[in-house]
């Protein structure tokens, strides 16, 4: 089959073929019709150390059709469209054919096109993830209020969308012209500039005492002083994004605010007894797609998918630029 991938030869991807793989047990085999990039395609990439004759297959985010499956699956039948965030453990998708858990997979959105479905899993499962588990938001927190920085980003973009459905007032942060007109368009009742003095622009804003819950989708280290003086008493903090350097964490702890990660391949790489966590909440992502509660962020397509394509997409992610998602559709 076809695929893109790394070798200890190249610096750059490299058009592959490579044998098809064989599902086993919970095992989906899925044929790839079109696949998002993310950061974390890139910081992978960087985090490859490949040994001879070794092949590095990247790509998680993918729609496609289930065409075999292992002796163990129940949730799906081949001839079904899907919709995945993958596994950081395995090859990934920038192959004609990948494997993938049934558990960690949802059916394909209907009323979206391959492109705008391939765009929502993992960053959808992130912000999920995000606000439900690690924030613990829940119906009783309706009307309070969260901070969301980079909100014009793949996941800012679903997240602004899923806070403002949870019933949150929302304030998502965008420098530019055009990220705050897409972070507007994405549901954020306020957008100001993480360029600026957050405090102080939500101060202006009426939430003098801070907020509620703080989402931080972009360099934790630059943002971290705001934040602790931003979050209320008591208040909570997630970030996506590792720390690179030690922080002072003295007015969390005066606080007693909470500091917590979200990563979206836990369940996978440590495979955990809840990982059929993450097909549910495609399963119901999908359904608040088809029905317009929620809109894919989709916002740029590539074709096909190949060595050249894929690397020209990561110099786009790479940049910092990219508003919602990029896919990159189709093999030759």
């Amino acid at each position: 089959m076809k695929a893109v991938g790394l070798t200890k030869e190249s610096t750059s991807f490299v058009d592959l073929e490579i044998a098809q793989p064989v599902p086993e047990n919970h095992d989906l085999l899925v044929q790839i019709k079109a696949i998002s990039i993310n950061p974390v395609d890139t910081k992978q990439r960087e985090a490859t150390k490949l040994k001879e004759e070794e092949v590095k297959i990247l790509g998680w985010d993918a729609v496609g059709e289930v065409v075999d499956t292992g002796s163990k699956v129940s949730l799906f039948k081949t001839g079904q469209e899907v919709y995945f965030a993958g596994d950081v453990t395995r090859p990934g998708s920038y192959a004609e054919f990948t494997l993938i858990d049934e558990r960690l997979v949802g059916l394909k959105p209907k009323k979206l096109s391959l492109e705008e479905a391939a765009a929502m899993p993992l960053t959808t499962i992130t912000a999920w993830e995000a606000l439900v588990e690690r924030l613990g938001i829940t119906e009783d927190d309706n009307g309070k209020s969260i901070l969301i920085i980079n909100g014009a980003g793949g996941v800012g973009s679903i997240a602004t969308q899923l806070a403002a459905n949870m019933g949150l007032e929302v304030i998502s942060t965008a420098s530019r012209p055009e990220t705050i007109e897409w972070t507007q368009k994405h549901g954020a009742n306020y957008v100001i500039n993480h360029r600026e003095d957050i405090t102080k622009q939500l101060a202006n804003l009426g939430f003098e005492k801070g907020v509620d819950f703080i989402l931080c989708l972009h360099d934790t280290n630059a943002h971290w002083d705001e934040m602790q003086k931003a979050i209320r008493p008591q208040g909570e903090i997630c970030s996506i994004v590792e720390l690179s350097e030690p922080v002072e964490m003295s007015l969390l702890k005066d606080k007693s605010a909470t500091f917590s990660y979200e990563f979206m391949f836990t369940r996978s790489k440590y495979d955990t007894e809840d990982k059929i966590k993450q097909h549910e909440i495609l399963t119901e992502a999908a359904r608040m797609l088809d029905i317009g509660a929620l809109t894919t962020t989709l916002n740029k397509v590539l074709s096909p998918i190949n060595a050249a394509t894929i690397e020209e997409a990561h110099t786009i992610i790479s940049s910092g630029k990219m508003i919602g998602k990029l896919v990159v559709k189709g093999f030759d």
